[in-house]
This record gives C-alpha cells, sequence and structure tokens, in this order.
C-alpha cells in the first residue's frame, strides 16, 4: 500500500465534501492530528476507524486503499482477479491437503512396521505383545481415518460418463481402487462406474 497516494486522496475526498481536518475528525470522534498523520502518509486509520471514514467521503475501502477512484471497469477487472486468487490459494490449500494425507499414511505405515518389529523383538510372545499389537494397529488407524478425512475434503470428483461432480465417501475412499488424480467410483447420477479425475477444488 502507498500510504503517501492514499493521503492524498483522503485529502482530495475531504476537500471535495468541503470538510476542514477539525471538521472530519469530530465526525469520526478522534483528532484532528490524526487525520494530518493519515494526510501525510505517516500513518493509516485503524479498520473500524476506516468503514466510518469511507462512509463520511462516500468511497468505497477498495478505493481508499488504492488511492483513488475506481470506476466500473476496473472494478469488474479487480473483482475477477480477486475471484481468481481466491481459486487459486484453494488449490494451493487442497494441494498441501493432499500432501499431508499422503505423508500421514506412509509415517503411519512406516512407523506400525516399525513398532510391530521392536515388540516382536523385545516382548516374549504372550497375551500382553498380542495387546500392544493391536494398541499398535489402531494408533496406525487414527492417523488414517485423519488422512483419509484430508481426502475427502479436497475438492470433488467428474464422472467420466456425464461429468457429474460428486465427493466419495470415506468408505469409497478407503477401499476403492485409485491412481494419484483418478479413483474408480460409481457415479450417483448416472449409476456408471468410471475412473473419475480427482479436481482440486470445491
Amino acid at each position: 500500500m502507498d500510504q503517501i497516494k492514499i493521503g492524498k486522496f483522503i485529502t482530495e475526498c475531504r476537500k471535495k465534501k468541503n470538510l476542514t481536518q477539525a471538521q472530519l475528525a469530530e465526525n469520526l470522534n478522534i483528532t484532528d492530528r490524526a487525520i494530518s498523520k493519515w494526510e501525510t502518509g505517516k500513518s493509516m486509520p485503524d479498520f473500524d476507524i476506516m468503514l466510518k471514514l469511507c462512509e463520511i467521503l462516500e468511497i468505497s475501502v477498495n478505493e481508499l486503499l488504492c488511492g483513488e477512484m475506481i470506476n466500473m471497469e476496473q472494478k469488474d477487472e479487480q473483482l475477477n482477479e480477486l475471484i481468481f486468487q481466491m481459486a487459486k490459494n484453494e488449490e494451493r490449500y487442497h494441494k498441501r491437503l493432499r500432501h499431508s494425507a499422503y505423508v500421514i499414511i506412509a509415517t503411519s505405515m512406516v512407523a506400525l512396521v516399525c513398532l510391530i518389529t521392536l515388540i516382536s523383538l523385545l516382548i516374549p510372545e504372550c497375551g500382553f505383545q498380542y495387546f500392544m499389537i493391536i494398541a499398535a494397529i489402531i494408533l496406525f488407524i487414527i492417523p488414517c481415518i485423519i488422512a483419509f478425512k484430508f481426502k475427502v475434503e479436497t475438492g470433488y470428483y467428474e464422472c467420466k460418463n456425464c461429468q457429474h461432480m460428486f465427493v466419495p465417501n470415506y468408505k469409497e475412499i478407503a477401499l476403492l481402487m485409485q491412481t494419484p488424480s483418478r479413483r474408480l467410483l460409481k457415479c450417483p447420477e448416472c449409476g456408471k462406474w468410471t475412473w473419475c479425475m480427482k479436481i482440486l477444488k470445491k
């Protein structure tokens, strides 16, 4: 943000409203020294004051932060850019979740094998050994459930036959065949089994 530009814009808008710094400060219940700091670019208004300031000057928060008036065409462009950026951020977030799911499952499997091996070597064969092995398996299942939850939450699948988009349940996630980007699923719309494409957004 260019505070100098924003400060000049506040000055311009204030003068268009025929307000002095003291009058604007009175309307905002602050000192005129604060207004002076904004207009010289030394500081920025707090968010709660910013909303009231925009209301008095009859500008949008977006215009205030840009330091200029924005026409409808610019607004549309900025809105499209914002939507695109949000979509990209969501996709990156879902990719991180999916990657985390694979890491959790792989780490849990290695830990399970190591733990069972240690139990078998260190504890004589008896009821306690079996108890420890069952406990290790349960400890393996818990992170797997978390990983499956991540995989369900990261987007949806698209049916190859009818292009219907849907989210499979936990049982389908756990049991059905898959590749890194596709899963063999029965589409709830057309009822056919196809290799559905994973789409990393919702």
